[in-house]
């Protein structure tokens, strides 16, 4: 496989990127989206057999059910950030390896209900705290240890709506390219 196709299959829907002015209206849209997340996760992934969770989406890539598991451990983190940013003044997030949690045997082989319920509470948790929050409190930001950047909270929900979204769309391209849907 050549490396511009290896790059599509990573990236189905391209890279993140943040305009510079979020607008309200674009937080009202991304928060729906993080609503609705679960759900449409949950009608993807359900009717997968044990086979097929355990498919690469793609070369080199991670199984299906290590995809879903983690999703859940990925915005459950993200959860965390927002309170910690509506907390605390400006701190420094703690990251986590990812590719090693991947290789734990709870991503590689628990029941995929447990993370995708997990991922339910966790947009519901999330979805409950951004509805109440202000326009000021969404400029609130956190910094990433690993490259010293800083995200707002604005920032921060368009991204966790890119992850799902990108992770969907992961899953979605297996599932067509091995006849599944």
């Amino acid at each position: 496989m050549d490396a511009k196709a290896l790059e599509k299959l990573r990236y189905p829907i391209g890279k993140f990127s943040s305009t510079e002015e979020i607008s309200n209206e674009q937080i009202k849209a991304w928060v729906q989206q993080l609503d609705a997340f679960p759900e449409r996760l949950a009608e993807l992934v359900t009717p997968l057999s044990e086979e097929q969770l355990e498919t690469l989406y793609r070369p080199e890539g991670w199984t299906i059910r290590q995809v879903i598991h983690h999703v859940s451990d990925s915005h459950h983190h993200s959860y965390i950030r927002f309170k910690w940013a509506l907390t605390e003044n400006k701190p420094v997030i703690k990251p986590y390896d990812e590719k090693g949690w991947a290789e734990l045997h709870d991503t590689k082989s628990a029941p995929i209900q447990m993370s995708l319920e997990h991922l339910r509470i966790v947009h519901a948790k999330l979805v409950y705290l951004l509805r109440g929050l202000n326009p000021g409190d969404l400029d609130r930001t956190f910094i990433h240890p690993d490259d010293g950047s800083t995200s707002s909270l604005k920032e921060n929900i368009g991204r966790y709506v890119w992850h799902g979204n990108h992770h969907y769309a992961h899953i979605e391209e297996a599932c067509k390219r091995n006849g599944w849907l």
